[in-house]
Formats: C-alpha cells, structure tokens, sequence
C-alpha cells in the first residue's frame, strides 16, 4: 500500500496514509436520536468491494437515518454512485434519510451522478449466435417438460378428487356446484346459439357456391350436417367455454391465491381442490355436451334458414335430406368429444391458477397463458380424434 503512496508519504519512516487515502471504512451510531451513518476515508472505485460489504452488513432500525459525509475523504463517480445505492435501498426499507457533512465537491459530484442515472431499467441486449439459440431450445424444452409433469400431476390429483367425491356424494357441494353449472352452462346458451347459427349461416352459404356450380345445391345440407355435428359444433363450443369459462376459473382462482385464501383454506383444513376445482371441472363436464347440443341445433337452423333463402331448400326438404343423409353416428362422435375437451379446460384453468406468483400481473399472465393452452390443447386433441374415429370407420 505504502508504494501509491505520494513521494513524501513513501520516504516518511513510519508512513501513515492521511484520511482522504485511506480506503472507506463505516462507523454506525445508534445513540437516542436517529441512527448514523458515518463512512470515514477515500470512497473510490478500486476500494468499492470493502465499503460495499460494509455498508451492506449493517442494519438500520429507525425510521430515520442520518448519512453523515463529515469524514468522508476523497469521492469518485463510482463512490458517488455507491452512496446512491446505499441511499436507495435505506429508502426502501422504509427509512427517511437524510445526507449532512457533505462537502460542496462531493455533493456536486452524487448530483452530477444522480442526474446521468437512467429513468428506466435497461433491458440486456439479448446475445446472438448458434450456441446462445441452442440454449434457448434447450431451457424452452426443459421448461415445456416441467409444465407437462406438473399438468399431469394436476390432472391425476383432479381425477382422484373427483372420483372420491362420486363414491362419497356427501364430498360434494351442491351449492357450488349448481352456481358453477349456471355460469358455465346457462350463462353461456346466448352466445353459443348467436356463434353457433352464423357458422351454420356460413357454411351454407359458402357451400352452396361452390355446389351450384355442378348443381348438387342439395348436397349442401349433407355439408352442414355432417361438419357442425362431428366437428365445429362441439369444437368451437369448446373454444368459446375456454375462453370464456377457463379465463373465468383461473381469474378467480388466482385471485384467491393471491389474497391468501387458499393457504386459509389449509389451516381450517379444507382440501382446495375439492372445495374449488371440482365443482368446476364437474360442471364444464356436466353442461359442455349439453351447450354443443344446442350449438349443433342452432347450426342447422342457421343452415337450414340460408338454403331456403338462397337455394330455395324448403325446411320440409331440409329435414327429410338431414334424416337420410346423416347418420346418428354423427352427433355422437361430437357428443363423445365433449367430456373430454371439459376435462381438458377445467383442468388446465385451475393448474394455471395454482401458479399464480402473488400480483396482479401473475394473474393476468396466467390467465392469458390459461386461455391459449386450453384451446391448442382442445385442437390437438380433436384432431387425435378424428384420426381415431376415422381408423375405426366412424
């Protein structure tokens, strides 16, 4: 140390650096009034780890701090900037501090530093190249396989909750299952017949211009039969509960996480998913068959309603064509879906409820990954579907 030392301080005998060389040491007073702060010596760069281990071992009690710069010797920008921090922090902690001693260099300085501070975090510029994008593959694969575990681990809970409250009936809360099969099921009947009839109203007309081409206008009641009853009836029936209904579910469910009711659920020894999943989950199962009825029924209504009015289908011709062309198997390849894609969106609301972090923007976050998951997952799982039923001749 004694070597970048000045000329005389190095030939003294005893040399013995003066305050502002010496490294930042820190002295902390907790006397009557507010506790002190008093780092004594040179606060520069290269001497910043000492001083900031000092400044972070210590622990303010008061409300009130007093940052005394008296003592304090020579000051650099990095120096200046660690008093910011240190200041920032105390602030944070809920203490009103207060700088005193500061000599008019030093405090041009820390506001000469304070002022080029950014408003806004910066964000760190993301790196490029094979290797970093490797990487990210590789973290983004990981993390899809951590998701998958925990989904199924919800699932098989969901399924294991819900059939002990089938063997034990006295397990289930009517009450809350009745209110969950109104908003689910009830609620939802206007806009599922308003969504349902103009895709019907759609495919009719679209159909029948394609059809009058080679005049088989008749065909397009086969058309519409057979695409609302095996496919988009239940299937977009299924995407508007997902959104509708499995928005609602993780909101709520969050929410409740966030206030820490579930965690008082625990303590009164209530068991959360049976008391807030499966009333949930068993009312989509109970009321997605019965909106993908009605949204079938209101389809070929909307079919039927077009081709009489642009092809001159009568309702009496449109019936007769329905009965001989579509087989039962039709509606019950949709009716068979609609359990299952149930299963899929209550379950996969209420998993991404349960990893709602504690705010609100976890919730909104959750919610929105809530929405996407159910419906790619309801999508995938019909076309597994139609492979299945179309294998086996259905």
């Amino acid at each position: 140390m004694a070597t970048n030392l000045p000329y005389h301080w190095r030939h003294h005998p005893n040399p013995v650096p003066p305050l502002s060389m010496k490294p930042a040491s820190l002295t902390l007073d907790t006397g009557q009034g507010p506790d002190v702060l008093r780092p004594v010596g040179a606060l520069v760069t290269g001497g910043l780890g000492e001083a900031e281990r000092a400044f972070a071992a210590h622990r303010v009690a008061g409300s009130e701090v007093t940052l005394d710069l008296s003592r304090l010797g020579r000051v650099d920008t990095g120096g200046a900037l660690l008093l910011l921090r240190v200041q920032d922090r105390l602030e944070q902690e809920g203490a009103r501090v207060t700088v005193t001693g500061a000599s008019d260099e030093v405090r041009h300085l820390i506001d000469t530093v304070r002022a080029a501070l950014p408003k806004e975090a910066g964000e760190e510029a993301r790196p490029g190249g094979l290797a970093d994008w490797l990487q990210d593959v590789g973290r983004a694969t990981a993390a899809a396989g951590s998701s998958a575990v925990s989904l199924i681990n919800f699932l098989g809970l969901t399924i294991h909750r819900l059939g002990r409250c089938l063997i034990d009936p006295r397990r289930l809360r009517p009450a809350a299952l009745v209110s969950q099969m109104q908003e689910v099921g009830l609620n939802a009947v206007p806009i599922v017949v308003m969504m349902s009839f103009l895709i019907g109203v759609v495919l009719s007309f679209q159909g029948a211009q394609q059809l009058r081409q080679f005049g088989a206008e008749i065909f397009v009641v086969d058309l519409i039969a057979i695409s609302i009853l095996r496919e988009l009836g239940i299937l977009l029936t299924a995407i508007i509960v997902a959104g509708r209904s499995g928005s609602a579910f993780t909101a709520s469910i969050g929410s409740m996480k966030v206030r820490e009711e579930i965690d008082a659920m625990r303590t009164l020894g209530l068991d959360p998913v049976e008391v807030l999943v499966v009333p949930r989950v068993l009312a989509l199962i109970l009321m997605l068959p019965a909106l993908g009825f009605i949204a079938n029924v209101s389809g070929l209504f909307g079919g039927m309603v077009t081709s009489w009015l642009d092809l001159g289908v009568s309702p009496g011709m449109f019936l007769t064509r329905l009965k001989e062309g579509t087989d039962i198997w039709h509606l019950g390849v949709g009716m068979i879906k609609a359990p299952v894609f149930a299963l899929i969106i209550g379950v996969v609301a209420c998993w991404r409820a349960t990893l709602v972090k504690g705010s609100s923007e976890s919730v909104g976050q959750q919610t929105t990954a809530s929405v996407v998951q159910s419906i790619f997952l309801v999508i995938a799982v019909d076309a597994l579907f139609s492979i299945f039923f179309t294998e086996v001749g259905v």
